[in-house]
């Protein structure tokens, strides 16, 4: 899902029908005002829209809209379109709910997220998982970016407007990579009118936070536009020596060159500093321990810093038709220190391990991505049919240094010693990587009737990647693909003006650096799922999805039975399931975004076949959250809001190692005083239940999940 969105600006006005939308083509509106054309929808000779309706808010951004939900998605696209346009699910986390929830990053976002699974880390630094797969890109407006924990890749979410996930292959504008889906940030745009606003936050463990947000027209004409935002954090944890601060600025400007003709540039920087932890040992045989929350297993001397700095620059041109031609750019350049000590093995009977290891690792690392595309209407035997034609180009260079080394033990889990000497590091191993991918891509989407949408797309691929050992100076691995083809299919049957029908079939490769016994590359591995569905609209406000999902990734390599040391592209797994869920305004006032997700996930064949391959992945997964705001019928009581939610996740595992289910209850309490100031408390685990939210190896990754927690924050607007 390369550059999937648009800031093509799509006819919106809540008194338009749905269906005529859907059979509208994107066109031009503006940034925080919407012109949505009238019923004539013709330009004069001069070029003077009319008649003219304005309509305060654009339905794409969700700031502002007070709602859990929006009409309009980007991810998985290259326009804009209603969310029954796409035939895969997807998810919006909106503003409104990133800011009831008080989160500051994308994984303690995407924890209350339906259909995902977070696996516990420091915040910014965890694992995201989708239907058995792990996500290894994020897109930025569009613009894919390397997704990885170890390095804390991941943003802060003061300059994010909202969040779209598509779940499933995306394989038509992404290209390479892991068949888990997308993960979208739609950025926060300059506003077309001057707003500034001031907020803090205070919490548990020395959690404190503020953030600046200042922006709007920068000339009388308004057609120069800026923003610029900063946000700074410290905070400690319910685990001893852990501490997680963040530094953020980001600005953005944007320019309408002409009537249709729209520029924008944005930079962003973020600093992150981390004393990390790697999570608890356990018994040799995977037996879970039941220690304190705040047990720690490290050094004082642990570190990680990460400082990021992005580039994106987009030019847009609207056709009068409703199409639009785009041309996307980000840099980015990352540089990730760190060194850290764990326990380095598993605990014995009597609570102590053997010794502690440490890892030293640094990155510095750049990133570019380009896109440039078409999206045209047409019309053809009395309907309108839209066509996308473009190409992609991606490439991230890749240095790291590292060493490992271990410290005599025993050190014993009641009463860890983490004030060991730091040891001396000397690098001994220096890597270099540089995977790079050219694609070209269109999709045609035609009606036949009214109400039936057919989608077939496809894609060309070309990459290469190499590894290379810079103490030996010899290159260790080398992957080529030429021309893989990415077949895309999809239908949707509107089968009345508020629910549609969908079916897609969809796929993405993944290449392998393993050879076989001839000396050959193996085959990429290929993620091809089936899904099919129905989305409605209902209570003039909530979306809600349910879906059947089949996917299979195919090609993985296994041991060569026949030729051992070597490996075949034989292997092949499985995950299925069932994904229902609802998400906006269920009353006026009344909010909601929920969801439940059944995955069953097999290995096919090898020695393993009929196990489950992702034990991660819990097979039942219910999220919900909820939020009621008062109006003027109650009285004194006007203004005030109150919300809650629970987690409930059936158990999980990793190898030997088996995690019980856990069922965890969130509370919100808020008030408005008026438009421009707010409070809100926000209660995580009311019940403080103890669980292990992540389990791992024998020695490290097994963490609790977060105690009772309590987070106040204070918004100003002027």
């Amino acid at each position: 899902m390369f550059g999937t969105e648009n800031l093509g600006r799509p006819l919106r006005a809540d008194a338009i029908p749905l269906r005529t939308l859907l059979a509208a083509s994107t066109i031009l509106t503006g940034l925080g005002i919407v012109q949505a054309r009238a019923q004539e929808g013709q330009a004069d000779p001069n070029g003077t829209l009319l008649p003219e309706v304005l309509v305060e808010g654009s339905s794409y951004e969700t700031e502002g809209t007070g709602s859990y939900t929006t009409d309009l998605v980007s991810v998985g696209e290259k326009d804009v379109r209603s969310v029954r346009e796409i035939p895969q699910s997807t998810t919006v986390v909106t503003r409104e709910r990133l800011d009831d929830g008080s989160f500051t990053s994308l994984d303690t976002a995407l924890r209350e997220t339906p259909g995902i699974v977070v696996l516990n880390n420091d915040d910014g630094r965890s694992s995201i998982f989708s239907r058995g797969f792990e996500f290894d890109t994020l897109y930025f407006n569009g613009l894919p970016a390397p997704l990885s924990s170890i390095y804390g890749t991941q943003p802060d979410m003061a300059i994010v407007d909202h969040i779209e996930i598509l779940r499933g292959p995306a394989g038509l504008y992404g290209g390479a990579g892991e068949p888990a889906g997308a993960i979208n940030m739609r950025l926060k745009q300059a506003n077309d009118e001057f707003q500034a606003s001031l907020t803090g936050m205070a919490g548990s463990w020395d959690n404190r936070r503020t953030e600046l947000d200042l922006g709007g027209p920068l000339n009388k004409a308004g057609t120069i536009r800026g923003r610029i935002i900063g946000a700074f954090q410290t905070q400690d944890s319910w685990v001893d020596w852990v501490s997680n601060d963040v530094g953020l600025a980001y600005g953005t400007l944007q320019a309408d060159l002409t009537d249709s003709t729209t520029a924008t540039f944005t930079i962003s920087h973020m600093e992150r500093d981390i004393a990390p932890f790697n999570g608890l040992p356990t018994l040799s045989d995977g037996t879970l321990l039941d220690l304190p929350r705040s047990t720690f297993t490290g050094a004082d001397w642990n570190r990680f810093d990460n400082s990021v700095t992005d580039y994106i620059v987009e030019l847009e041109h609207r056709f009068d038709d409703g199409g639009h031609a785009k041309l996307s750019a980000r840099y980015s350049d990352r540089a990730v220190d760190f060194l850290y000590g764990y326990a380095g093995t598993a605990a014995s009977e009597d609570l102590t391990v053997d010794s502690m290891r440490w890892l030293a690792r640094d990155l510095s690392e750049t990133s570019l991505a380009l896109d440039a595309h078409v999206s045209k209407p047409f019309e053809l035997f009395g309907q309108e049919h839209n066509i996308i034609l473009g190409a992609d180009y991606r490439n991230v260079e890749t240095t790291t240094r590292q060493a490992t080394g271990s410290i005599a033990g025993p050190f014993d889990l009641l009463d860890w010693d983490a004030e060991v000497p730091e040891p001396t590091v000397a690098y001994t191993q220096k890597t270099k990587t540089d995977p790079e991918q050219f694609g070209l891509y269109g999709q045609l989407r035609v009606k036949p009737i009214d109400r039936l949408t057919l989608i077939g797309g496809g894609r060309l691929s070309w990459y290469q990647a190499s590894t290379k050992d810079l103490v030996k100076g010899e290159t260790t691995s080398t992957v080529e693909v030429d021309g893989q083809i990415t077949p895309y299919a999809g239908v949707v049957l509107d089968v009345t003006d508020w629910a549609s029908l969908y079916a897609s079939y969809t796929e993405i490769f993944q290449p392998q650096a393993v050879v076989d016994v001839s000396g050959n590359l193996l085959d990429p591995r290929e993620g091809r799922q089936y899904e099919t569905g129905v989305k409605a609209e209902l209570l003039d406000g909530l979306n809600a999805t349910l879906a059947y999902f089949n996917l299979r990734d195919t090609n993985r390599a296994v041991a060569d039975p026949d030729n051992p040391g070597f490996q075949i592209a034989q292997g092949e797994v499985e995950a299925d399931g069932i994904e229902i869920e609802a998400s906006g305004t269920v009353l006026p006032g009344w909010e909601v975004t929920a969801g439940y997700t059944y995955t069953h996930t097999e290995y096919l064949n090898t020695e393993a076949a009929g196990e489950p391959f992702s034990t991660y992945t819990p097979e039942h997964m219910l999220q919900l959250w909820t939020k009621y705001t008062f109006d003027d019928r109650f009285g004194m009581l006007s203004g005030a809001y109150v919300g809650g939610g629970l987690k409930v996740f059936s158990e999980f595992s990793s190898g030997d190692i088996e995690a019980p289910g856990y069922t965890v209850v969130d509370l919100l309490a808020g008030y408005s005083f008026n438009d421009r100031f707010d409070a809100k408390l926000v209660v995580n685990n009311v019940f403080d239940e103890k669980y292990y939210a992540r389990v791992g190896g024998t020695s490290v990754f097994n963490f609790y999940g977060e105690p009772r927690s309590a987070t106040l924050k204070v918004s100003a607007r002027f």
